[in-house]
């Protein structure tokens, strides 16, 4: 993907030191921003998105909006499970404290974060994104946003992000190496009222699961393959899974592969 790093006009020493971090990790030009307008500088630079550092982490430009990691569903869903109301996910998953979650398409990370507080300190939850920048974002995100409640914080700081595809992640893993697999792909079928996700669709990898990919997630998962899409989408029906999940009313489903290896 063509894009540059620049940050806000008139940047502290701070900001333009992660401004270069980003550049150097991510392998892009870093651009001093001066008075520059985005407009101006995606006409200058020939490209359509701009990662923009600003005093509260990295803000990534996008032709469908802005990017950056903020909690999302995530805080709504764990304040449910604190009050005991049920989750689809965490019960598609049969998740419980000391579990080891593999969520191989991490994206927004709301999934994880869910999964990172329900397992606990005594749990694992690794998340693999194929995005450099989306894997960049999410891990500045979980390293460095701050919660009111501290096991929220925690959850966030437990989940080790690596940027990779998940493929060629599973086929080096030993089998039974997590207890859960999860994928949460690019859904065939855009929720259009989900503003947060649109800019997501200009950076993610939007390819579907691989069964090559799920046959791998089915070796290394001791317990459970699971995987969120919307209703009304033959994705279950190609993968071939045939227990699904989820909500009456609800546009999400999971489906599930009891693997029990």
């Amino acid at each position: 993907m063509d894009l540059i790093v620049t940050t806000i006009q008139s940047p502290s020493q701070a900001v333009e030191e992660l401004a270069l971090e980003i550049a150097s990790v991510l392998r892009i030009p870093f651009v001093h921003r001066e008075r520059f307008s985005l407009i101006a500088l995606r006409n200058n630079y020939q490209i359509d998105t701009i990662v923009v550092v600003t005093k509260n982490g990295p803000v990534v430009h996008t032709l469908g909006g802005e990017y950056f990691f903020h909690l999302n569903m995530a805080e709504l869903r764990i304040k449910n499970i604190i009050n005991g109301k049920h989750d689809h996910m965490v019960a598609a998953m049969m998740l419980t404290a000391g579990m080891s979650v593999l969520d191989c398409t991490l994206g927004l990370a709301t999934d994880a974060v869910v999964a990172s507080f329900v397992v606990g300190q005594t749990g694992n939850v690794v998340g693999l994104e194929s995005s450099p920048i989306i894997a960049f974002i999410a891990n500045y995100g979980l390293q460095n946003f701050t919660h009111d409640n501290l096991d929220v914080t925690e959850a966030l700081r437990r989940i080790k992000v690596q940027q990779t595809h998940c493929h060629d992640y599973l086929i080096n893993l030993p089998a039974n190496s997590f207890d859960i697999v999860f994928f949460d792909p690019m859904f065939r079928q855009p929720i259009h009222s989900s503003s947060n996700l649109k800019p997501l669709r200009y950076l993610a990898n939007n390819q579907p699961i691989a069964e090559s990919a799920l046959t791998e997630a089915c070796r290394v998962a001791k317990k459970r393959v699971v995987i969120k899409e919307t209703n009304h989408n033959n994705e279950f029906e190609r993968l071939g899974v045939t227990t699904i999940c989820g909500g009456k009313y609800s546009s999400i489903q999971y489906g599930v592969i009891k693997v029990d290896n």
